[in-house]
């Protein structure tokens, strides 16, 4: 049990210091420079297979009303991110096309890690999910310092 409260504690520590600049629920956003029109050309999705028709959370033909609610709850995330990182991949320098793409990544696994921490139940994937969400913040905040120093 006493790692479970371990587990616990660090997992609500590190939620404290980086929810409200991970706010989901507000929308993710991308860094400014990667958002401009500075990408290669228009991306044809059709080549992913997202051209099909899709429900609010971009996944097709499934039924997510009827998945268990951590299913539905990563999937509304990913709809957001994955647009991101996917545009991140189209900037025409590679330097900033990779920090761009990372941003996004990144903030998904953030996301996972999230409904892992609302959802899970053991201790160790607990622990885990803190420990990513500690180690992804750190490295979005080297990212996005890169991005405004470097990218034009």
């Amino acid at each position: 049990m006493n790692i479970m409260k371990t587990a616990l504690a660090t997992a609500i520590a590190t939620l404290a210091f980086s929810a409200p600049a991970l706010a989901q629920d507000a929308g993710f956003e991308s860094p400014e420079q990667c958002t401009d029109m500075s990408a290669v050309g228009e991306m044809d999705h059709s080549a992913m297979g997202h051209d099909g028709p899709a429900d609010d959370t971009g996944s097709e033909s499934v039924d997510l009303d009827a998945m268990p609610e951590h299913v539905q709850e990563n999937m509304r995330r990913m709809a957001i991110t994955m647009p991101a990182m996917e545009e991140g991949m189209m900037r025409e320098d590679a330097d900033v096309a990779f920090a761009c793409a990372m941003i996004a990544h990144h903030q998904g696994a953030i996301d996972m890690a999230q409904v892992l921490l609302e959802y899970g139940d053991d201790p160790q994937m607990i622990e885990l999910a803190g420990e990513i969400i500690a180690a992804q913040v750190g490295e979005i905040d080297k990212m996005t310092a890169w991005l405004v120093e470097n990218a034009e």
